[in-house]
């Protein structure tokens, strides 16, 4: 009876979670809360009930190793293996603005769309898509949003419209993104090390692919849709952007995958590729002069502004280990609950996955940086799943609704920068990342399943 009482009390409170991301709250003060909220209520269940107790009536578990479980352990080994990723792969970002390369690319997409609306968002979105499969942060996407969304708009492309392909279209390169990656990979690792063990950016490489590809041709099949009932009011070359007159050279736009390609076709460690790219940008576009004292003090500007970029979000990361290390505990009295509805088979996950897709926007239930931790335990624990197919449902059922919803930080910036609201935005928004987010589940089953 115990179980069934403080299940149904934590999946209260689990909407109400809910509820607070999507009113827009502060979301590391939510997850420290929450993680405090089901570590009480799983050690209240032990004292109720010895068998309910966290290791086992024989080996339970004391309060000290519970408390540093959740609130020492888990951010200890969430910053060992994922932030060190974060912190370097916004130092890339970071080199790629300031070298000017992202920047170039984008004005050379403007260039050969010319004054066509359509070419030009496309082009755009492209190279935006691919940007991001190496770049992170909110610092990177203010900084190219603020050269692409005025050209859209400058050729007359609805403010809305302009803003949701946008966006997509990071969504579109963070699935095939490194960081990203080892962020997710280290989420589910934590739930059940075993199973991920070997499981690495070389095996998801194929699939996040396909996934940037499927992505970004929903995003702009929508964006084009939106188009033909919201027709271009005008259309006229796009103005020229500042610092024209510095222009990274050809040969060293390459930088933008380049990380990408060290460890898909080197095995190369991902902080490694971002190190080595960094520097292969700098050097060819002429920055690695001015001695050695001017040189070490640029790297190490580049890295504080890098770290400045993605600091809202390392707390907020860091809290989420608390609250992925709580939800372990509270596992139990969540599958009382609602365990029988997740099923053991392949294909009827996937469907699964794909029906309850828009579950992920907000944060929510299927969303590994929202609530989904708890899902997430459940559902690796009723079987032996084979990690290259896991990985992806969770990894899709939480990038693309994320990364085009509302309560991400560089969308909400979005909204306030283009003066769109939150409903407009959404009226493509949820469209989108529910059919995008439904074909790569039916695909993650089709290719692993």
């Amino acid at each position: 009876m115990a179980e069934i009482v403080i299940g149904i009390f934590m999946i209260v409170t689990f909407l109400g979670m809910i509820i607070y991301c999507v009113k827009g709250y502060n979301l590391m003060v939510g997850f420290f809360s929450m993680a405090t909220i089901w570590t009480v209520a799983a050690l209240i269940g032990g004292l109720i009930d010895p068998n309910l107790a966290i290791g086992g009536a024989e080996n339970p578990s004391t309060l000290v190793s519970i408390l540093t479980a959740v609130y020492q352990d888990g951010p200890a080994n969430y910053a060992r293996s994922i932030l060190v990723n974060v912190f370097f792969g916004a130092l890339f970002g970071r080199v790629l603005m300031d070298t000017g390369i992202a920047g170039t690319l984008i004005r050379k997409v403007v260039e050969l769309g010319g004054d066509k609306p359509r070419i030009t968002m496309v082009l755009l979105c492209i190279v935006t898509s691919l940007c991001f499969t190496s770049m992170t942060g909110i610092g990177p996407v203010i900084s190219i949003a603020v050269i692409v969304l005025p050209i859209m708009q400058s050729l007359g492309i609805a403010a809305p419209i302009a803003l949701f392909a946008f966006m997509g279209s990071i969504m579109a390169g963070i699935c095939a993104n490194l960081t990203n990656f080892a962020q997710y990979h280290g989420i589910l690792a934590g739930i059940n090390e075993e199973m991920f063990a070997n499981y690495t950016y070389d095996n998801y490489f194929v699939f996040g692919v396909i996934a940037l590809i499927i992505a970004l041709i929903t995003t702009l099949v929508m964006a084009n849709l939106a188009l033909n009932k919201n027709k271009p009011s005008r259309a006229w070359a796009a103005p020229a952007t500042a610092d024209e007159s510095v222009n990274a050279p050809w040969y060293s736009w390459i930088s933008v995958v380049l990380p990408v390609v060290l460890v898909v076709t080197t095995k190369s460690p991902i902080i490694f590729a971002f190190i080595v790219s960094s520097l292969f940008a700098l050097l060819t576009c002429g920055k690695l002069r001015g001695g050695f004292t001017e040189i070490c003090r640029m790297l190490s500007k580049q890295f504080v502004d890098g770290a400045v970029d993605v600091a809202p979000m390392v707390g907020f990361l860091l809290t989420l280990s608390m609250f992925n290390e709580a939800a372990k505990f509270a596992a139990p009295y969540f599958s009382a609950i609602v365990g029988g509805i997740f099923p053991t088979s392949a294909f009827a996950l996937a469907i699964l996955f794909a029906v309850i897709m828009p579950l992920g926007f907000f944060r929510g239930p299927t969303n590994l940086v929202g609530c989904g931790t708890a899902i997430a335990v459940i559902v690796l624990s009723l079987t032996n799943w084979n990690p290259l197919f896991i990985y992806p449902i969770f990894a899709m059922a939480t990038i693309v609704p994320q990364h085009i919803d509302i309560t991400q930080s560089w969308v909400a910036w979005g909204l306030g920068y283009t003066k769109v609201s939150s409903r407009e935005f959404m009226r493509f928004s949820i469209p989108t990342g529910w059919i995008a987010g439904a074909i790569l589940c039916l695909i993650a089953f089709f290719m692993f399943g």
